[in-house]
């Protein structure tokens, strides 16, 4: 027999496969122990280190790309005072420590503002060389670390100026919560900020001191595991297949105090598009490290390990089961039938055909017993030649047994057991991360539209400089602004009347009303089919001109795009979406009455507090972790009234309950697989070409010895087939011996007669 074929292979593999899915479910339902820390609560530090890198990446790009953009204009028009230059700057970006223009060819200090920026890195190598004007770390003479950012200025004369700009390499300013800290690593593993530690003036106790000295050993050990993880390659360091986050990031466990577990994420400053190559924050070697003590899971009250191996054993008798009904109702009657005719075919005709006592086997075995009369010299068949196949019950009622007792174990394991249904328990660290992780993305997304507004007075400052202000100019200005901000769908000048001058990019979506007094930022356009931000500033010495520019609805969704959050949406003081990570209609109200209430109470400055105070929403049989931030921290966009809220269902986080539940599900999905599989092996390979054989066989034993018998597979199904030929063959040169003989004996009286 073939070693694929036949009978024997798929209830040898089903016996197989129920005993490694016993295994599986031995293993995975009855692990002696949990982990100390749940996977959600794992990947609830990783994503959070990744969106602490994120947001310094941005702000690191948005400063240097700020400074050379500001420089790139100035160089457009006439030269102007660096002390003007300095106090402009400042009006208009409040992000540097520290400002100073020039001499280069002095070395005079001609403006400064801000902290002093030491001068002492400053070389040829750092003004001509192969890296020219490339932003760098420098650290101060007080051990601070500060990011130095550099552009060329035209002076008078021709003469050249150099603009520096120095920023600290912080975290971003965030509500970290209670016990979080974080911290910007360098590629070496030095920790060069932090924030969330205790400060030790606070610390009033010996074990209280004794604990944030855990701490910082424990985030200093960290630093160094980040730093090293973050040298290997984004793709490498990857599963196969896997998306997500572009740069090098994961999860760290520390070690256990007082009860609780040090957990931590980290992640290497990354560019948004892995083909862009201009991104200086992800040039700089930085990693991010979020750190988390959490309270350590206790063992639960019963037993998973004995449900484990009680779930194991019954899918095992439950196999042992269906294997013996598939082995004694199917594999021991056809491998009799196939000795049975290979026994008829050579010749041996002396014993009766042991006929089994039902199915398509039972005909068949039927139908050999009346070939082997017929061969033996017994009466042919009836003028009918019509004999009742012995059993109606075929092969496929055993195959349905065996699946129904498969299933017995299947259905409950699956859909049953460890189910959470009735009551999720969500760990406090994943709700408090929900809530710091939103009010983070508040954070990043005001940031971005004081950006926006920022880049637009800019711009109108531009305009009010050149002395050329024909449409043609303005548009070819707006057209350069438009390349150097994709944030924008369009950028127009507008007269006091709210006619457009000017305009680049898109036709402007909503005209920009100035008859009454509004704020610079503005969302309009109710009533169509995206909102439109729009972001305003006067341009000066032109009165009445005004620089408007439409914020890409598309753009501030990238911006809450971000891994294990659930649905994310920025709404408005009445709860009405404006941009979503999803799809969405403008201006819709939030799905559920429990969010409009939790961004109202942050909008009120309540606060959405811990879980008893909102962030954990029950709402029928549903659980959801939900959180809301407003707008806060500065900058026009903190006045507009604006939230990010963000929910997700609480069985998609990887609590243990849920992981229990996953588990289980599996376990009974192996099972569903494996019978699917095996049995349907079986029927392919056994039961229809078993039916197609009793039928053949009784056309043989009824008579009809004309029809070729040929074997579809070479198994004993096809063995048995293979001798149906031989016989048939050996029945009809019978039958044409037969005839000859009759004919023969007609004859001989004719001939006597003669």
């Amino acid at each position: 027999m073939p070693l694929l074929g036949g009978i024997r292979p798929p209830i040898a593999v089903l016996l197989v496969l129920v005993l490694a899915v016993a295994g599986i479910t031995a293993a995975v339902l009855g692990r002696a122990g949990e982990p100390s820390v749940p996977e959600g609560v794992l990947s609830s530090q990783q994503h959070f280190a990744e969106d602490g890198a994120v947001a310094l990446r941005a702000s690191i790009d948005e400063r240097v790309t700020d400074l050379r953009r500001t420089a790139a204009g100035l160089n457009a028009g006439d030269p102007v005072e660096p002390e003007r230059i300095l106090s402009d700057l400042g009006k208009t970006y409040q992000k540097w420590t520290g400002t100073g223009v020039i001499d280069l060819r002095s070395g005079k200090v001609l403006a400064a503002r801000g902290e002093t920026i030491p001068l002492g890195w400053l070389d040829k190598e750092v003004l001509t060389g192969e890296h020219a004007l490339v932003p760098r770390m420098v650290r101060l003479e007080s051990g601070d670390v500060r990011l130095m950012s550099m552009a060329v200025l035209d002076g008078e004369d021709g003469a050249q100026q150099l603009l520096v700009a120095s920023n600290s390499i912080a975290v971003p300013s965030i509500n970290l919560g209670p016990f979080r800290s974080m911290a910007v690593v360098a590629s070496d593993g030095e920790i060069l900020s932090t924030a969330g530690f205790e400060r030790p003036e606070s610390v009033n106790s010996d074990a209280e001191r004794e604990e944030l000295d855990f701490l910082q050993k424990q985030m200093s050990g960290m630093a160094d595991l980040a730093a090293a993880e973050a040298e290997k390659d984004p793709v490498s360091s990857k599963e196969p297949g896997s998306h997500g986050y572009t740069g090098v990031s994961g999860r760290l466990l520390g070690d256990e105090y007082n009860g609780r577990v040090v957990t931590a994420g980290y992640a290497s400053l990354a560019s948004s598009d892995p083909e862009q190559k201009q991104s200086v924050g992800a040039g700089l070697g930085l990693t991010v490290v979020a750190m988390l003590p959490v309270v350590q899971e206790e063992a639960s009250a019963q037993d998973h390990g004995v449900y484990g191996l009680l779930a194991a054993g019954a899918l095992v008798a439950l196999g042992l089961v269906a294997v013996a009904v598939l082995w004694g109702t199917i594999q021991r009657p056809l491998i009799g039938l196939f000795l049975e005719s290979r026994r008829l075919a050579r010749g041996d005709l002396a014993r009766p055909v042991a006929v089994p006592r039902w199915g398509e086997t039972a005909r068949v075995g039927a139908a050999l017993e009346r070939v082997r009369t017929q061969l033996g010299g017994g009466p042919a068949p009836d003028a009918d030649g019509r004999t009742r196949p012995a059993g109606r019950i075929g092969v496929r009622v055993p195959l349905a047994l065996t699946a129904v007792l498969l299933l017995l174990w299947c259905v409950p394991v699956g859909l049953l057991l460890n189910r959470t249904d009735d009551s999720v328990s969500v760990p406090a660290a994943l709700v408090n991360d929900q809530r710091d992780r939103t009010d983070l993305l508040s954070d990043r997304v005001r940031r971005a539209l004081n950006e926006a507004h920022a880049d637009v007075v800019s711009t109108a400052r531009l305009i009010g400089g050149r002395e050329d202000s024909g449409p043609a100019a303005l548009e070819a200005l707006l057209k350069d602004a438009m390349r150097d901000h994709p944030r924008y769908e369009s950028l127009y000048v507008a007269d006091g009347d709210g006619k457009v001058v000017a305009h680049a990019g898109d036709e402007p979506a909503a005209p920009w009303s100035t008859a009454k007094r509004l704020p610079p930022l503005r969302v309009t356009g109710e009533g169509g089919s995206t909102p439109v931000v729009q972001a305003g500033s006067a341009v000066p010495g032109d009165a009445g001109l005004t620089l408007v520019g439409e914020v890409r609805v598309q753009f501030l969704g990238s911006l809450l795009d971000r891994p294990g959050l659930g649905t994310v949406r920025v709404v408005d003081a009445d709860g009405r979406t404006l941009a979503s990570n999803r799809g969405f209609l403008a201006f819709a109200e939030l799905p559920e009455k429990s969010l409009t209430d939790l961004v109202r109470a942050g909008n009120l400055q309540v606060g959405a507090g811990p879980v008893e105070n909102g962030l954990l929403l029950r709402e029928g049989g549903s659980v959801t972790v939900a959180a809301a931030a407003p707008f806060s921290g500065g900058g026009v966009a903190s006045d507009i009234g604006w939230s990010v809220v963000s929910w997700q269902d609480a069985d998609r986080l990887q609590t243990v309950p849920s992981q229990r539940e996953d588990r289980s599900v599996l376990a009974g999905i192996l099972g569903l697989a494996a019978i699917v599989v095996c049995l349907g092996w079986l029927h392919l390979v056994v039961a229809r070409p078993l039916r197609d054989l009793a039928a053949a066989a009784e056309r043989l034993a009824d008579g009809d010895h004309k029809s070729v018998l040929y074997p579809r597979y070479h198994d004993e199904v096809g063995a048995v087939v293979r001798s149906l030929e031989l016989l048939r063959q050996q029945l009809q040169t019978l039958r044409r011996n037969e005839a000859l003989r009759q004919a023969a004996a007609a004859s001989q009286p004719s001939t006597r007669g003669m």
